[in-house]
């Protein structure tokens, strides 16, 4: 199963891809239409323009500093996941867009890093929970949103999972309790990025482990990786080390790249010949 991740409506259609993510909301606050002829992809928490134009949405850390990505750590802006405003918003555009596909993908789920967020609402509603530990109440946050989620997805709910497979560190970092989530999604997306693909070791380590952590949820577990100026050979390499542990791989925001990646993988296939070593 081969899929493609894009801004643009026209490589939905493409014959190479099996499935197609149309980026609907994305970190920098971009939006579009929704669109029937793929999964409508949705960065929940992450918004440079949201927390651009309301700088009080940032989740925060104990000594107030914002999660923006004017500072070290944050390649995004990240709004606090208890923003009950924010949410609804969220909820909204995913109304929008199960109204043109019954399928979706959530990106972005979750606090931005450990210790976020601290911001007063948060603090008042920790200490009104029935929870005692803080890192549970963080993820029962992010449980309850992917479950409002999910009662209004009737098709398929794909959920992109930070590229970290040990158990519990997606928990303490920012909420996502695979384990909870599991039986709300269909499929985890992990993106395993890099510019070269040079070497792979690193792709077969974590997606392996992704494999193993994610085997007893039931769900299906698929790789994206980047295809933007990726040499071809490369990319095809990359490919058969994360299709020896995932159900699916898709293809990060170049079609054309991706394209002539799968036309060889798929041809050599056929010849019974492959590129790369997953051990190397």
């Amino acid at each position: 199963m081969y899929g493609v991740v894009t801004r643009n409506a026209e490589e939905l259609e493409w014959d190479a891809f099996d499935r197609g993510f149309y980026e609907v909301k994305d970190v920098t606050g971009r939006a579009s239409a929704p669109l029937s002829a793929g999964v409508n992809m949705v960065s929940a928490f992450g918004d440079n323009a949201a927390v651009g134009d309301d700088p009080d949405l940032a989740a925060v850390d104990s000594e107030g500093r914002p999660a923006t990505r004017d500072r070290p750590y944050f390649d995004w802006s990240s709004v606090c996941p208890t923003h009950d405003r924010y949410r609804e918003g969220l909820l909204e555009i995913v109304d929008d867009c199960v109204a043109e596909s019954p399928h979706l993908r959530l990106d972005d789920v979750g606090f931005p890093r450990d210790g976020y967020c601290r911001c007063e609402r948060c603090d008042r509603r920790f200490a009104e929970s029935a929870h005692d530990d803080r890192e549970d109440w963080r993820a029962a946050v992010v449980t309850d949103f992917v479950t409002a989620v999910r009662d209004r997805v009737p098709g398929d709910l794909y959920l992109t999972l930070y590229p970290d497979p040990y158990p519990g560190h997606l928990r303490s970092r920012s909420g996502v309790d695979v384990e909870a989530l599991a039986p709300l999604v269909e499929e985890f997306v992990v993106p395993l990025y890099d510019t070269a693909y040079g070497t792979t070791y690193w792709l077969e380590t974590i997606a392996k482990g992704f494999e193993s952590r994610l085997e007893a949820t039931g769900a299906r577990f698929a790789v994206e990786l980047y295809a933007v100026d990726v040499d071809v050979d490369a990319l095809i390499g990359a490919t058969a080390v994360a299709e020896a542990s995932a159900d699916a791989v898709y293809f990060g925001y170049d079609a054309s790249n991706a394209a002539a990646a799968i036309r060889r993988r798929r041809a050599d296939s056929r010849e019974g010949v492959t590129h790369g070593d997953a051990g190397e």
